[in-house]
């Protein structure tokens, strides 16, 4: 809440305050005439979420009840959810409490029944403060007089009711994107006009289109924001080297997936005389051509992130920055932010310099090459992840996996791909120990053919060489951050608090069916016990489920400019500093970071309160963009994925449990689809719900469905439209 609306509350809800007028407010509290429409405009705002109200005499008095403002989240069946900012658990909403609230509304919400230990919060909508949507994208039906449209956010409530003068252009069938004129009441429908005709449901690309215009995103650029960018041009400046260490000579890499085009960390470890090892990360330096309040940083702020869906990308900068003069793109001067660190045998930095530079990546590798040329060393990883001998080289060439090619041109580097490997073995061993959550998780590998429709979905494979980057990026992030902590810097933190006590005993429900249990009280949750749960399962059939219970039951990290840790992997400080070119709070705390650089680690006071500032609003901000991409990307294979099932129907497939709930189980296949079986397809048995144990018990055969069983199961139903996929019991 702004100071100013906070010292109005305080002042009305003293207890020497006596109903008073506005004109009133204003000379106790010394409003100048100039500023009395601000005081009318706080007042108003204030009645209007009812924290205060107004009696007959127009004087404003404290309101008796307390109400919440919280987001409304609803249910396909009617009832839903409101979420308190600051607040885990959610009051939930009775289909007729719900004011015609639509899904994402911001609403003021009055308890009518308080939590207890067997149920949430009960609610009801008093007031609808703020629609979240004024524009919806859905099918249009024609029925020749009038026509409607049903929402793709099936949670929306409502479908939208069309008169024949608002058609516009839309015929049956059409994806479309619809203005809301008048929202639902009284029980009747929402009523809408159609501002743009997106295409034909089966038409190529209109399902990433919508939702694209769905979730309101910048699929463009403005053209200054575009001229502004190749103004920087493709090539540095010569005159801007002064003051920066140059490493063009230096043996440099980057290492990347092969569809990878903005490159923005590069890396180098070299073996010092001590024994110990200097580990080198460069990351392009952005905030050097994205300067702060630019039309590039204004931009980039709005975006808040890159967003990957299937085969399209929403980049946070231009492809003239992010493909080009800020991707370190190999045998180009590149400028960046390094951070240089030396590491001990045992995988602790000892010491860490920061600092700008110049370089020239020497190869543009790829984890493939990479993981190619490891293997063909034939070091046995397992030997090195139980510290035996790490230095043993075997000759020899493993034979299912050589590719002579690849090893020939990068045998002058294979020793560097060596020294990477070593030690990123010992950074993984060391957070291991210290109680990283190594989940087993796989993403899902899309593939599309020019058409953008799906012909293949896999597990997206990963090797060490992943995992090489991966663990030197984890240690730049926590070497910068805990460097600016103690520095006290106006700062971006990534920070994942321990999860709720009452979670993780919901979770030791599930867990039991594998004779699994995570210790933990209120006051001790501590991330090594998950870590044990999860070396327990390394390996077995149950990993991938369990991996997935696992990060069910812990929060959702985000930006903060308070450190608070991190539980998922065990940190104390983390930042995110690596991928300033797709994400916003890495080039904002670069631009702290070039600021200390710049002035010796000697900053005014003015730019640290100035910054700490914008931290918290960037943090945030930063935060709603991350929620909303993640959102885009995962509803993007979720379409892909019900569109490829919908060619298999009648397919038999054998699949893994990898949820039960009280309406059926859902099943996830080896191809990371999943799908719901529901009770009526699981047989002719009636099943009963144990939701103590989270299983479900057929009443005459006792036969048992749990988390973590193979089930064999048809393709019986799937939709595109609908982003379902529905399975039967064979």
């Amino acid at each position: 809440m702004e100071e100013q609306e906070q010292k109005v509350l305080n002042l009305i809800k003293d207890e020497d305050y006596a109903p008073m007028k506005a004109k009133e407010i204003a000379m106790i509290m010394h409003v100048p005439k100039s500023e009395y429409n601000e005081l009318l405009r706080i007042l108003g705002k204030l009645e209007m979420e009812l924290k205060i109200q107004k009696n007959r005499k127009n004087q404003y008095r404290p309101v008796d009840t307390v109400y919440y403002d919280g987001i409304y989240r609803k249910n396909q069946k009617g009832f839903g959810f409101v979420k308190i900012e600051d607040q885990e658990d959610e009051i939930y909403i009775a289909k007729e409490n719900s004011k015609n609230a639509l899904n994402g509304d911001r609403v003021l919400v009055e308890i009518i029944e308080e939590k207890n230990k067997l149920k949430k919060a009960e609610g009801k909508v008093v007031k609808i403060l703020k629609h979240e949507k004024d524009t919806i994208v859905g099918r249009f039906e024609n029925n020749k007089s009038f026509g409607f449209v049903v929402p793709d956010d099936k949670n929306f409530g409502t479908d939208i009711f069309i008169s024949k003068k608002n058609f516009g252009k839309a015929r049956n069938n059409h994806k479309v994107l619809v203005k809301i004129i008048k929202y639902p009441e009284k029980g009747k429908k929402a009523e809408g006009k159609i501002l743009e005709v997106l295409g034909n449901v089966n038409e190529a690309g209109v399902d990433m289109l919508s939702l694209i215009k769905e979730h309101n995103l910048p699929s463009t650029f403005p053209e200054p924001v575009v001229e502004e960018a190749k103004k920087c041009g493709n090539k540095i400046d010569e005159r801007d080297i002064i003051g920066r260490r140059d490493l063009r000579d230096d043996i440099i890499f980057t290492i990347d997936g092969e569809d990878a085009k903005d490159l923005d960390d590069a890396v180098k470890v070299t073996k010092l005389e001590n024994g110990n090892y200097k580990l080198d990360v460069h990351i392009a330096d952005v905030s050097h051509y994205v300067k702060p309040n630019s039309l590039l940083d204004q931009e980039a702020l709005l975006r808040g992130t890159s967003i990957y869906m299937l085969g399209r990308v929403i980049p946070m900068l231009p492809r003239e920055l992010s493909n080009g003069i800020c991707s370190l793109n190999a045998g180009e001067d590149r400028f960046t932010l390094s951070c240089s660190m030396e590491i001990n045998p045992k995988g602790e930095v000892i010491s860490s310099d920061v600092y700008k530079a110049v370089i020239n990546v020497t190869e543009r590798m790829t984890y493939t090459n990479v993981q190619k040329i490891l293997d063909y060393t034939n070091i046995n990883q397992q030997e090195v992840k139980n510290n035996s001998n790490k230095d043993e080289v075997i000759d020899g060439i493993k034979t299912n996996n050589v590719d002579e090619e690849i090893i020939n041109r990068y045998k002058p580097y294979i020793s560097e791909f060596k020294l990477m490997e070593e030690l990123a073995h010992i950074l993984k061993n060391k957070r291991l120990e210290q109680g990283y959550l190594n989940l087993d998780i796989p993403e899902s590998k899309i593939e599309l053919d020019i058409d953008g429709r799906v012909t293949n979905i896999k597990k997206y494979e990963t090797t060490f060489a992943n995992e090489i980057i991966e663990q030197f990026m984890l240690t730049a992030n926590e070497t910068i951050a805990e460097k600016f902590f103690w520095l006290d810097a106006p700062f971006i933190y990534r920070v994942h608090e321990k999860p709720d006590y009452e979670k993780v005993q919901e979770l030791n429900k599930f867990l039991f069916n594998f004779g699994l249990k995570i210790k933990a009280n209120k006051d001790n949750i501590y991330p090594k016990e998950f870590a044990k749960i999860l070396e327990e399962v390394q390996g077995k059939d149950e990993e991938k489920v369990v991996s997935n219970l696992v990060l069910r039951t812990l929060k959702v990290a985000r930006y903060e400019a308070e450190n608070q840790g991190h539980f998922g992997i065990a940190s104390k400080y983390y930042c995110h500093f690596t991928s300033p070119i797709r994400r916003y709070p890495d080039l904002f705390i670069h631009r702290v970071i070039s600021k200390y650089l710049e002035e010796n680690y000697d900053v005014g006071e003015k730019f640290v309160e100035e910054y700490k500032k914008q931290a918290e609003e960037r943090a945030k901000q930063s935060s709603e963009r991350e929620n909303i991409a993640t959102k885009v990307e995962r509803e993007s294979e979720d379409i892909k994925k019900a569109e490829y099932m919908e060619s298999r129907i009648g397919e038999e497939y054998e699949g893994i449990i990898s949820s039960v709930t009280s309406f059926g189980i859902f099943v996830e296949l080896e191809n990371t689809v999943e799908g719901l079986i529901r009770f009526d397809d699981l047989g002719d048995e009636y099943f009963i719900y144990d939701e103590e144990r989270k299983r479900l018990i057929g009443e005459h055969t006792k036969t048992t469905y749990k988390i973590g069983d193979k089930i064999k199961i048809m393709v019986k139903d799937a939709s595109k439209l609908l982003r379902t996929v529905d399975f039967e019991k064979v």
